[in-house]
């Protein structure tokens, strides 16, 4: 019975509309174009859904009391070693299989995010553009342009003026 209800808030919240039509029937804006509509993959769909089935307060609920229902039935079944066996064994399938919907959710946040800011790095007059996509360079690279964002910073802190400290 537990394993429809989880099934069902998936399938529920995987009908959802996505983030790119929210956002054009609040803006006006069309974010995917009429002739090129976005749309995700079955898993894409599922990961999305159940991400966010299991994020709402409902399924820690949910949790909650299967794990009280469990422990109240140890005396029933003598706290045997199969009665043990239940939630160890259900507890593990579920957080193996999280593991993999929380990594792509991630994934995906993480990427938009690069997008979003690679295109203000683009759109900006004065950023250079070798920043966009720096997270693709080596770990010496980005040391240089860590120290250098160290001395721009230190500069620009022994610039201020005595008045600008103390607004701070």
């Amino acid at each position: 019975m537990a394993h429809s209800c989880e099934i069902g808030w998936v399938l529920y919240y995987s009908r959802m509309p996505s983030p790119s039509s929210v956002l054009a029937s609040s803006t006006g804006r069309n974010v995917g174009s009429s002739a090129n509509p976005v749309k995700l993959g079955l898993f894409a769909r599922f990961a999305r859904g159940a991400s966010i089935a299991m994020a709402h307060p409902l399924a820690f609920a949910f949790s909650c009391a299967f794990v009280v229902g469990w422990a109240a039935s140890g005396p029933a079944f003598h706290y045997s070693a199969e009665w043990q066996l239940v939630i160890n064994t259900g507890t593990t399938i579920l957080t193996f299989l999280m593991v993999f919907l929380i990594q792509n959710a991630q994934n995906r946040e993480a990427k938009a995010m690069q997008l979003k800011m690679d295109e203000l790095l683009r759109a900006l007059t004065h950023a250079r553009n070798e920043m966009i996509q720096i997270e693709n360079l080596s770990e010496e690279e980005l040391l240089k342009y860590e120290k250098e964002f160290e001395r721009v910073r230190a500069r620009s802190s022994r610039a201020k003026t005595p008045s600008a400290q103390r607004v701070e």
